[in-house]
């Protein structure tokens, strides 16, 4: 018996871990750390119909607790991860679903983003990012109106079959009300937090550390605010939750499970420690075996 073995959109999970868009590549780079394999499912680094040089200047700054990123969506494009990436995740022998994240500056450029997807064979759940910018709303993300984030979810579900994942900003006034709309225009699960806005100056040059000014906050520090959102979304929504925010240990992925999410993600523990994943694994494997539990999910909002 797998007592970590998680059914999620139609697709059978050996656990409920998974990496977090950007922080794991595109399931490769790891292999001289572990078999990919020993996770539940891979979220590749986000996707873009083009491929992008990413921002300019400093991309990363480390925090107390945390890391800053203004990385800028820096990936090939869809076309090179279609012909070339792909190929070579499966002929690795990674047989884990395989979770896309895709990207756009419009809501066009989503829409046909995720036309491509549809046809591709090979990528069994899309993850669908609506923190990007709006470029067409003077840079506001779409996910931080929920009229928006309805409607790109909406005109995305119309030309696409495969299952759906909205990924949530947390950059917002109610979260749950978002993820509300987004169930109700066609999203199969959401995942939250993406990473809070934030930044930080060197106080010798007296100039921001970033590149980009800002970047996105991420790590231990922001595990209780993303702890808070997912309970809060929970008990708002019935679709399925990717939770993450600092995860870093086994307990962390627990308050998770417990707060509602029906997998956990983790990314920036992953830098910090490249093995975290096996870890974690154990850890949940070993309160399931200490508490009698026949599965994991058998705590899954237990606190609601």
């Amino acid at each position: 018996m797998n007592r970590l073995e998680t059914t999620f959109l139609g697709f059978k999970f050996k656990n409920p871990i998974v990496t977090s868009s950007g922080c794991f590549g595109f399931g490769l780079e790891y292999k001289n750390y572990f078999d990919p394999n020993e996770l539940g499912g891979i979220v590749v680094k986000g996707l873009t119909l083009e491929p992008r040089d990413g921002n300019l200047g400093t991309r990363i700054a480390e925090t107390p607790a945390g890391m800053l990123n203004c990385v800028g969506l820096e990936n090939p494009g869809i076309d090179v991860f279609e012909n070339i990436i792909l190929k070579e995740i499966k002929n690795s022998g990674i047989t884990s679903p395989i979770i896309v994240n895709i990207n756009g500056k419009t809501l066009e450029e989503y829409i046909d983003i995720a036309k491509r997807v549809e046809k591709i064979k090979g990528i069994d759940i899309v993850e669908l990012n609506i923190s990007c910018p709006n470029v067409k709303d003077g840079g506001m993300a779409f996910g931080a109106n929920p009229e928006v984030a309805g409607l790109v979810t909406r005109e995305v579900r119309k030309v696409l079959s495969k299952p759906l994942i909205v990924k949530l900003s947390p950059n917002v006034t109610d979260i749950a009300y978002i993820a509300k709309v987004v169930e109700e225009n066609g999203a199969d699960a959401v995942s939250l937090i993406n990473t809070l806005l934030g930044m930080a100056i060197d106080i010798k040059t007296k100039k921001p550390i970033l590149g980009n000014i800002m970047g996105g906050l991420s790590g231990p520090a922001v595990k209780p605010v993303a702890l808070r959102m997912v309970y809060q979304v929970a008990k708002t929504i019935k679709i399925p939750i990717v939770g993450m925010g600092g995860i870093n240990s086994a307990e962390d992925a627990l308050e998770f499970i417990m707060a509602g999410a029906t997998l956990v993600s983790l990314g920036t523990g992953i830098f910090i420690n490249p093995i975290l994943p096996l870890e974690v694994k154990d850890g949940l494997l070993s309160y399931c075996n200490e508490n009698s539990l026949n599965n994991i999910q058998d705590i899954r909002g237990c606190i609601l």
